[in-house]
């Protein structure tokens, strides 16, 4: 299947393109042949003021009447038009997003259907937060009456990973939108393409000028003036551990609200009375969906000993059938890892597990055919101690590491025993013990006899070093609303808590 060109881009602030004020440009490298296919502009702090403005500016127009306190129903119908282009677009989107950051074409064509979906669901939040405006409170005291107001938190900046670069973008953009924020997108420099589309759409759609802002550009020159302007009410944050600390710690200076969505090395605990096949599927589904490259991804596969040796035997078999290929090869499983930084990385947590005395059962190498791109076979790593790097921390890549146990107690132990606490899933036939195990995980996501499955609806979100905040559903919107309280007192009779002079 062809490649698609890259459409050249500029910097998107207040509805317009614009060249960066220092006309920097980042290349972009295709992962799966390491060829440079085009450039993204690299915006800096100036541009960072220049559209934080433009978002300042929008929230006011009118006197607000245009967004920030329009009706959420007036803004479903930008959410929905946003919503209809993306899947008018979605061929091409897809191709973009597989060839930008190396995920199979058919992984990509799904996420594109739920960027549409999760514009859809939030326009549909957005108008049910009209009919949720002014609810009453009940109060002790009659002369009183109370009700409540949900308002626009204000300018939000959004930073966003590469592993999946639109929708983790409209995870942020359209509950922040619906919302009625006005919002600094600024998405990894590793994988932008699409985003810079997502401007496109905006702008063919009419969205008010300023109400989103797209700025391309590294993280140190783009991401932390974000973070850290003064006139930025809330910044929401997706990406490594190491970032999200730098980002918080910015944040705090100005006691500024973050929503953080970090690292995970999530465990998938798999007991003794599976179906083999079944759960050897989800297993490397959990691992090797998105090349290894998902920050729930359930890396420690944690097995009941006595199914230990049948059940790894099968998934050498089922990795042998994975079809590692350019993304956009019909049928394609894994691809490339998104840059050679990373490729790097995850070679090196490799190497380093089996000097530390594991076991590298399968995969752990470049495939054979490809000998251009970045890619890893899948990998299983067996003999693992629980003080190992490969146990400890995120790979962020197509490695599984393997530690057996004999009871729940033990199970439940090796589980939590991370830094983390994103994801956890339980394979078992057994739903009391599913049950148990669901309420021992220290995490915020859990999946029953299945890995990955993410819906709109439903809160995303971690605890431990995994961050804090939810995602999702009508949680995500609240992410971006102030509650405002308001009292009235209702009585004809005076207070009387003074004497009046009056009466005297």
């Amino acid at each position: 299947m062809a490649a698609i060109p890259i459409p050249s881009r500029q910097l998107f602030i207040d509805g317009e393109w614009r060249e960066p004020i220092k006309k920097n440009r980042i290349p972009i490298i295709n992962p799966a042949t390491e060829e440079t296919i085009g450039n993204i502009p690299a915006a800096t702090a100036e541009d960072v003021n220049i559209a934080v403005e433009a978002a300042r500016k929008a929230l006011l127009r009118n006197g607000g009447k245009d967004w920030a306190s329009a009706t959420g129903a007036h803004r479903a119908k930008y959410l929905r038009a946003i919503a209809a282009k993306i899947t008018e677009r979605k061929s091409e989107l897809a191709k973009l997003e597989a060839i930008d950051c190396g995920k199979p074409l058919e992984e990509a064509a799904w996420d594109i259907d739920d960027v549409a979906g999760c514009f859809e669901y939030y326009a549909e939040i957005a108008e049910r937060l009209d009919s949720e405006q002014k609810t009453p409170v009940s109060l002790p005291m009659d002369t009183f009456k109370c009700h409540v107001l949900k308002e626009p938190i204000g300018v939000v900046g959004l930073i966003t990973p590469w592993n999946y670069p639109m929708l983790m973008a409209t995870w942020k953009v359209a509950p922040a939108l619906a919302a009625g924020c006005a919002a600094i997108l600024k998405p990894s420099e590793l994988a932008s393409v699409t985003c810079l589309e997502l401007a496109d759409v905006c702008r063919e759609v009419g969205l008010p000028p300023g109400v989103l802002n797209i700025l391309t550009g590294w993280g140190p020159e783009a991401g932390a003036p974000l973070a850290s302007h003064p006139h930025v009410d809330k910044i929401a944050f997706t990406g490594s551990s190491a970032t999200g600390c730098k980002i918080m710690t910015a944040a705090a200076q100005l006691v500024k609200p973050v929503t953080l969505e970090l690292g995970g090395k999530s465990p998938i605990v798999v007991f003794e009375d599976v179906d083999l096949d079944k759960a050897a599927e989800w297993t490397l589904f959990g691992c090797f969906w998105t090349n290894g490259q998902i920050c729930s991804a359930t890396s420690r596969l944690i097995v009941h000993e006595s199914i230990a040796p049948a059940f790894l035997e099968k998934l050498v078999k089922w990795c042998e059938n994975i079809k590692i290929s350019e993304p956009l090869e019909e049928g394609c499983r894994l691809g490339p890892v998104v840059s050679g930084g990373q490729y790097e990385k995850v070679m090196k947590c490799i190497s380093t597990a089996r000097e530390e005395g594991a076991t590298i059962l399968s995969g752990g190498a470049r495939p054979q055919h490809l000998k251009k791109g970045f890619f890893i076979q899948p990998t299983i790593i067996t003999d693992v101690k629980t003080n190992m790097q490969i146990w400890r921390e995120e790979v962020f890549g197509p490695v599984l590491c393997v530690k057996t146990f004999k009871t729940e107690e033990e199970a439940i132990e090796l589980a939590n025993d991370t830094h983390y606490g994103l994801g956890a899933a339980v394979l078992s036939q057994d739903l009391d013990r599913c049950e148990r195990m669901t309420r021992a995980f220290q995490a915020g996501i859990v999946w029953v006899n299945c890995s990955q499955p993410c819906f709109s609806q439903a809160p995303w979100g971690g605890k431990k070093r995994s961050g804090f905040g939810r995602e999702l559903g009508e949680w995500g919107l609240n992410n971006y609303l102030n509650v405002k309280q308001v009292t009235r007192y209702v009585s004809d009779d005076p207070w009387g808590w003074y004497k009046s002079p009056s009466k005297l």
